[in-house]
């Protein structure tokens, strides 16, 4: 049986088949009123090839047509655009090709298998009875019916089953099934970049702003809409603006190697080309060799903190990024092309039960291009803790003091906002009338910043993450580059000659695609920085051969439950909430509540935010229980409201690098936080004024507030708030994640030490949210910049080591004693100072503090006397 992509040749298809689908023509004929071009596969994100079969193919298009079947409304309304998101089904819309694609060449997952296997399952008859039961069996000869067969009303029973199972592998498969159908199907956009659905549910696209002004000004640059090269970007006026600050500093590797060459050098980087032949194996034969003082290893929140300091203070410095850069005028504000292109793994991560839903950054700037914004500091119960239980001096001296108001000002961090969205303005008001505490939140943005697209990077750069800040000081300085799309392999390290018991960093091995294939280059460097957050960092350290057992350990994910309430525009009392107010516009964090936060005592609770949710991620939410239900939600997009409780999450997980898997499990204390969480979130929703309020149960139930007596509500919320969290329609949310390879004071219990200088290795340092030795319980962009700030320090002091080494400037082996000492701004009497391998430590009150060379601790110099 011929297939191109997963399609079945059209003489393969029974009579019943090919009944439906003229019946499918007849209907897109029938979209008068919506462009025939929006039904057909286009736009931005990139298609993947459809290696499925052509069974898997039959079982998928049923499963994604059960999901999203075509439902006839035309009798109930008149709202055309309403009729015809209605009449559409998953597969008219070519849905079910696009997520063959992604199941095919996209997802990573390690029982992506099962998934397939049970798509082959299905389209057979006995497959079908094990995986379905006697819903598969029919009245009729041959009596057993493979699931494509089924009527529209018994696949949705059968889903419906599925996500209450007993057995967890079928919840996993219906919450695997309901995400990728769902968000692809919001979120696929044709060539003119629309989407059928977007017009009935009240949702603009992108902002319509930015697209205005973006055509205007490509109209009026002679370069338009073409990506230049690096000499015309050069000889562009308005080249920041169009293609951001850091265009200059962007080195593309897929150019020919000797422009490559040409362009570090213009950095002062050293670089030099290999020829080898075909059958030499490129792993340990590298095509590109450069050669810097540091390389860094990620642009994010910490790498790129670590990098701008860097190279700042006179160092060169490569960093190695995985994704691309996105910046200003080159955004497109599309949620599915900006989660395919600048989200690790184009958004599709999730634990090896499909528990947890994880969204992380892949792009220059990393996770701090496409946050929400929130800058907090790190708590002061978290300081004393991490102090006090874990011993880490460095958070309570005056270094990390000086390391958060350094970023924050850097940020330009501010609480103030002049109008709030929809989101926040919901969970202000319903905080107010319960007299809950609600505080604004400090962002890195401007007072006035009234955007929700934020998610997808930021259209003006006032968003102030790493590629705005830290990262334009690399370029400025003129001694750093950033490699783009660009995966370190391996991470360089050797024994030195005299070193006993540590390796040595030398650099990192690291793969890209020149000429339509992947080569392998090398960075030799004098220090490697490896900050690639906390999902990538300890995969690559286990493949660099890394044996510590700590590594990918202790990962902490900050899960997230939550509420929704429906506030329809028809009915605004007292001008609140404004009908013209939308749910997905607006700062996308400027308030939050601590009313079940625990701040003041055991610093475990939850607090109470508000998400950013375009189509795509607010339908994977959202509960399903029939077709006709999910759409009928959907309609309600545009006024739909969420608040949501995060846990600071004493449960943890592991990061596995084979196979590439997470695994997590939160313990009672944080599923019964994130209930009392969801029980608030409930109470904000009804106080704000909101006409239906709900949870992302797989029952689906609602509340019709304003018919609702006290006793009923009350009745409601506790039954809706007390449910276990893995009856939850889709898996739980998790922004955040930390701990991975946390800090400590000894290589037993963690992977680096308070220089952020990883046990094993010398010279190998990470700077990035897997150092966190607790889950911190808020945003932790602030905590993360300050934590690479000190460690940065800690690194400038080995590199001028190194430098005083070449120039003959070392101080004498043995022991010595000094009478006393100064250590931020305290006097030390006679301290024991020891040299140990060309490092120097302290032993103060019975424990010994390793730092760098030179009178050194914490990274705070300190002076003999």
């Amino acid at each position: 049986m011929e297939q191109i992509n997963g399609a079945r040749d059209v003489s393969s298809f029974s009579p019943l088949e090919i009944n439906e689908r003229q019946e499918h023509a007849i209907l897109i004929d029938e979209l008068d009123s919506v462009d025939k071009q929006s039904l057909f596969l286009g736009g931005e994100r990139q298609l993947y090839p459809n290696s499925l079969s052509s069974r898997e193919m039959e079982s998928l298009t049923a499963l994604c047509d059960t999901f999203l079947p075509s439902i006839e409304v035309s009798d109930a309304t008149t709202n055309a655009s309403l009729v015809a998101f209605y009449r559409t089904s998953a597969s008219m819309a070519g849905t079910p090709q696009r997520v063959g694609g992604l199941i095919s060449e996209r997802l990573k997952h390690p029982k992506l298998w099962m998934m397939r296997l049970a798509l082959w399952f299905l389209s057979t008859w006995i497959g079908s009875f094990i995986l379905c039961g006697r819903a598969s069996l029919s009245s009729q000869f041959p009596y057993f019916q493979s699931f494509p067969q089924m009527s529209q009303q018994k696949r949705e029973e059968i889903l419906l089953s599925w996500s209450l199972s007993f057995f967890y592998l079928l919840r996993m498969l219906f919450k695997t099934m309901k995400l990728l159908t769902l968000l692809v199907f919001f979120t696929q956009v044709n060539e003119k970049n629309e989407n059928l659905s977007w017009k009935a549910i009240d949702y603009t696209g992108p902002d319509p702003e930015f697209i205005t002004k973006t055509k205007k000004f490509k109209a009026s640059t002679t370069i338009g809409n073409q990506r230049p090269n690096n000499e015309e970007q050069n000889e562009c006026p308005h080249k920041e603006e169009l293609f951001g600050p850091l265009n200059r500093g962007i080195i593309n590797l897929d150019k020919p190697k000797d422009s490559v060459v040409d362009a570090l050098s213009t950095f002062g980087i050293a670089a030099s080309v290999h020829h080898y032949e075909k059958t030499v194996n490129c792993s340990s034969n590298p095509s590109l060799t450069i050669r810097c003082d540091a390389v860094v290893i990620g642009s994010g929140s910490g790498g790129g903190v670590v990098a701008g300091v860097l190279a700042k203070a006179g160092y060169k410095v490569v960093v190695i990024e995985k994704g691309n850069y996105h910046a200003r005028k080159n955004l497109t504000l599309l949620e599915g092309p900006t989660m395919d292109q600048m989200y690790l793994s184009g958004g599709l991560i999730a634990t090896d039960d499909m528990g947890v839903f994880v969204l992380a950054g892949s792009t220059v700037g990393g996770g701090s291009t496409i946050n929400w914004s929130a800058s907090i500091r790190t708590p002061q119960h978290v300081i004393r803790e991490w102090c006090s239980d874990h011993e880490l001096e460095l958070f309570d001296s005056k270094l990390y003091q000086e390391a958060l108001d350094v970023v924050s000002e850097k940020m330009g961090v501010q609480s103030q906002v002049q109008e709030e969205g929809f989101n926040n303005a919901v969970l202000r008001k319903g905080c107010q009338e319960l007299g809950y505490p609600v505080n604004n939140i400090p962002r890195n943005s401007s007072p006035n910043h009234y955007c929700g697209w934020c998610c997808f990077g930021c259209k003006d750069g006032r968003k102030r993450g790493t590629a705005e800040t830290w990262l334009v000081d690399l370029v400025n300085s003129g001694n750093g580059a950033i490699l783009t799309r660009c995966e370190a392999i391996k991470v360089l390290h050797k024994r030195k000659k005299g070193r006993r018991y540590r390796n040595t960093a030398t650099g990192v091995a690291f793969e890209f695609e020149h000429e339509g294939g992947k080569e392998i280059g090398f960075v030799e460097s004098k220090v490697t920085i490896v900050a690639c957050g906390a999902l990538c960092t300890p995969k690559l350290l286990k493949r660099s051969g890394l044996k510590n057992v700590n590594i990918g350990e202790n990962l902490h994910l900050h899960p997230v439950a939550m509420a929704w309430g429906y506030f329809p525009d028809s009915q605004v009392f007292d001008g609140w909430p404004e009908p013209d107010k939308k749910s997905y516009e607006g700062g996308i964090m400027t308030a939050m509540s601590t009313v079940v936060a625990e701040f003041n005592k055991s610093g475990y609770g939850a607090v109470i935010q508000t998400p950013a949710l375009h189509p795509g991620m607010f339908s994977i939410v959202m509960p399903w229980i029939s077709g006709k239900d999910i759409k009928h939600r959907m309609s309600r997009f545009s006024r739909t409201a969420h608040v949501f409780a995060l846990a600071r999450d004493k449960g943890s997980g592991t990061v596995n690098a084979l196979p590439d898997s997470i695994s997590y499990e939160m313990e009672a204390l944080d599923e019964n936080n994130l209930k009392i969480g969801l029980e608030k979130s409930l109470r904000i929703l009804a106080a704000a004024g909101a006409e239906d309020i709900g949870t992302h149960h797989f029952k689906g139930k609602g509340l019709h507030v304003k018919k609702a007596n006290s006793d009923e509500f009350e009745r409601f919320v506790k039954e809706e708030s007390s449910r276990p969290l893995r009856e939850l329609s889709s898996a739980i949310c998790s922004a955040h994640q930390m701990g991975s390879c946390r800090m400590g004071i000894d290589s037993k219990q963690s992977v680096v030490n308070q220089m952020g200088e990883t046990w094993e290795v010398e010279g190998l340092f990470l700077a990035d949210t897997s150092v966190f030795p607790t889950a911190l319980g808020v945003n932790p962009m602030v905590t993360v910049q300050a934590i690479a700030y000190c460690t940065s320090q800690s690194i400038l002091q080995v590199l001028r080591r190194k430098k005083d080494i070449l120039t003959g400037k070392t101080i004498g082996c043995g022991t010595r004693r000094a009478n006393s000492i100064t250590w931020n701004g305290h006097r030390i009497v006679r301290p024991r100072l020891v040299k140990l391998s060309q490092q120097v430590e302290l032993v103060l009150r019975g424990t010994e503090t390793k730092f760098g060379y030179g009178i050194n601790i914490l990274g705070m110099p300190c002076s003999v006397i």
